[in-house]
């Protein structure tokens, strides 16, 4: 019996949770509403107040959860140091494309702005870690030259998303580890 009510459980919230993703494509956060939410999933409103306070803390827990997915996903690979930020870079790609549709909303102008500052505090870390790590640079000089690159990775994963992800993630994470070691130089090969 508990394992049935589990399952309703988690298949309520995964209808709750698509439904306002759903309504995000269509517009920003602050026009939803809880009673939108509900009549698209098909629940009523005590059945979402039972799991989420409102739009606000259902959109954080969604956001929660492909941090952690993330981070669990990028920790789960370990790198060379000639390889790494390549190899690091097409991996969350990889991890987005596989997340497409959460990713297109979640970083369109409908979305939740602090859920790509946080995206980008999970890429900086990561880069932080594995590529300034063992660096002469001085931390705090470390720390801007990760928050640039990866201010820069984001925003071409935006525009790639937006255009509809024609390269493959290989080409973008090229494109990117390019662009990040090389800067404009690389237009002058």
């Amino acid at each position: 019996m508990g394992e049935k009510m589990d399952r309703r459980k988690k298949y309520t919230r995964m209808v709750i949770k698509d439904s306002l993703i759903e309504l995000l494509a269509e517009k920003p956060i602050v026009s939803v509403t809880v009673k939108e939410i509900c009549e698209l999933a098909d629940v009523n409103r005590s059945t979402f107040y039972t799991h989420y306070a409102d739009q606000y803390d259902l959109l954080t827990k969604i956001e929660n959860e492909i941090i952690d997915d993330m981070n669990t996903y990028l920790s789960s690979y370990s790198f060379t140091k000639e390889d790494e930020a390549l190899l690091m870079t097409q991996k969350l790609v990889e991890y987005i494309t596989d997340k497409k549709l959460m990713f297109e909303i979640l970083l369109n102008e409908n979305g939740d702005s602090t859920f790509e500052k946080r995206l980008m505090e999970v890429a900086r870390r990561f880069v932080m870690k594995n590529t300034m790590e063992g660096t002469d640079l001085e931390e705090h000089f470390s720390s801007y030259l990760s928050t640039y690159i990866i201010s820069g990775a984001i925003h071409v994963i935006k525009e790639w998303i937006a255009n509809g992800m024609k390269e493959s993630p290989k080409e973008i994470a090229e494109l990117i580890n390019h662009f990040s070691n090389r800067g404009l130089s690389y237009l002058q090969e």
